[in-house]
């Protein structure tokens, strides 16, 4: 195959990939189809077939598009940020804002809650090593320049603040009820409480 077919090929698969996303992004997985994919691109359901088998095939290649995208935008901020309560800022809005604004795409999520294929997973996985790692950067930069006295295990204190944002329950929640994906009206509710643990973490550290 020649490589003008090969980009064409990648156009398509680009075109598919953003209307896809549109429709899981206003109607969710469940309420959307193959032939309305198929239809919103003019193209016909055999052919969208032939880049992606079936839809949960597709609406894992948005998702992973979505993370590449999320987790560019943590790298990129590496090193970047004017101090240590700025970078736990970053995380925390950035991971609240990329929720809020693909919520409907989610709901696949809140479909399937107990049980995610593992692809999903290691997306998760792979996002929260990120974090992990932008979070890490910016607590031993806070060292060089001796904002913070040296620490051991960097890693483990970024991974205990990253446990404790994802323990965060919203009022009324009990423990044994296990985890649920939030509804759209508790987000905010969620994203407050994250907000108090920086300052009570951020202070903690100094």
């Amino acid at each position: 195959m020649s490589s003008a077919a090969i980009d064409q090929q990648d156009i398509k698969r680009e075109k598919i990939l953003d209307a896809a996303h549109q429709r899981f992004l206003h109607y969710g997985y469940s309420k959307t189809t193959m032939n309305e994919i198929a239809g919103d691109l003019s193209m016909s359901k055999a052919l969208l077939y032939y880049y992606f088998p079936d839809k949960s095939e597709l609406y894992m290649a948005v998702m992973r598009k979505l993370a590449a995208d999320y987790l560019k935008q943590l790298e990129d901020k590496i090193g970047h940020f004017i101090n240590l309560k700025d970078a736990f800022l970053y995380q925390v809005n950035t991971h609240h804002d990329f929720i809020v604004t693909n919520f409907n795409f989610f709901d696949y999520f809140r479909v399937n809650e107990q049980n995610l294929p593992d692809s999903i997973w290691d997306i998760i996985g792979n996002i929260n090593n990120a974090e992990k790692r932008m979070l890490t950067a910016a607590i031993e930069t806070e060292i060089e320049k001796g904002v913070l006295q040296s620490k051991e295990n960097i890693g483990e204190i970024v991974e205990v603040f990253l446990d404790a944002l994802h323990g965060i329950k919203v009022s009324g929640s009990m423990p044994h009820k296990g985890h649920k994906f939030p509804t759209k009206e508790l987000l905010d509710e969620i994203h407050t409480k994250r907000l108090l643990l920086i300052d009570i973490f951020v202070k903690g550290l100094h």
